[in-house]
């Protein structure tokens, strides 16, 4: 990997117990897939344009899928990434770049970054070129995060998949003593966290067919390193989307962004 820099972290005042509702008084409009984003600002050009030498950026994967009007990487972009962002800058002393930085598993320049997201891959299907860019990236270090997807038929796909990137490798449970989940904050639950829609309503959490459980795995390599982390029946993507929504439930979107943060410091420092 070109970039894998060793982060200091520090806590901000209310990081500890909490996200904090303070820390969102901006928020970037639009999100998911086909919906329209507001116009960037001169500053905010400036920093897009700033782009190089920052310490994180978070990454998001950009593949070939199936059974869309739109592709399927693409669901709750920017608006996620961006606003997740708007967090990790402020819960931390990451110097994180502030906009979205999707990449192409093919591209040559996924290896300069160490950390990678991916969702809604229950209708992935890789090309040999992005089969071989992702098991490349993983392979020389890189940290892949798995969300937004639920179902057995949707489970199937991605095992599929990630299958023929990694077959030499097996899908575990990670255990709730791992450091991944006491990286940043401490977590001793697994949350379902719902949808947009589900939050909205209250009730049920799950998207599936019938009530299913959430389920946090990972892929190990022969170091006992994790390669790959998979949040399965469950949609942080929405709950960072969503958090400046008051209709959203706290519960599920506090949850959603310790997790985030902590997938991001193991990611980083390992």
């Amino acid at each position: 990997m070109n970039l894998r820099p060793r982060i200091t972290i520090i806590l901000l005042l209310g990081a500890a117990t909490g996200v904090g509702a303070s820390i969102w008084n901006v928020s970037p409009q639009g999100g998911n897939a086909g919906e329209s984003v507001a116009a960037s600002t001169e500053t905010q050009e400036a920093t897009r344009d700033n782009k190089l030498g920052r310490e994180f950026y978070f990454t998001r994967a950009m593949y070939s899928g199936y059974g869309r009007r739109y592709p399927s990487w693409q669901v709750d972009f920017p608006k996620a990434d961006v606003q997740f962002l708007i967090g990790v800058r402020r819960l931390t002393n990451i110097d994180a770049y502030e906009f979205e930085n999707p990449v192409r598993l093919d591209d040559p320049n996924l290896r300069r970054y160490p950390f990678l997201y991916a969702l809604e891959v229950g209708r992935m299907a890789l090309s040999p070129p992005e089969i071989q860019g992702l098991r490349s990236y993983l392979l020389a270090g890189g940290f892949l995060v798995i969300d937004d997807f639920c179902d057995l038929d949707q489970w199937q796909n991605f095992e599929y998949e990630i299958g023929r990137v990694l077959p030499e490798y097996r899908i575990v449970d990670i255990p709730m003593d791992h450091p991944l989940l006491s990286a940043f904050y401490e977590i001793d639950e697994i949350l379902q966290v719902p949808n947009r829609g589900l939050g909205a309503a209250g009730g049920r959490t799950w998207e599936c067919w019938n009530p299913c459980e959430p389920a946090l795995r990972g892929i190990f390599d022969e170091r006992d390193r994790l390669m790959v982390v998979i949040n399965w029946n469950t949609d942080l993507g929405d709950a960072w989307e969503w958090v400046e929504q008051p209709w959203y439930p706290w519960k599920y979107s506090n949850f959603a962004y310790k997790l985030g943060v902590n997938m991001i410091i193991y990611g980083m420092s390992h």
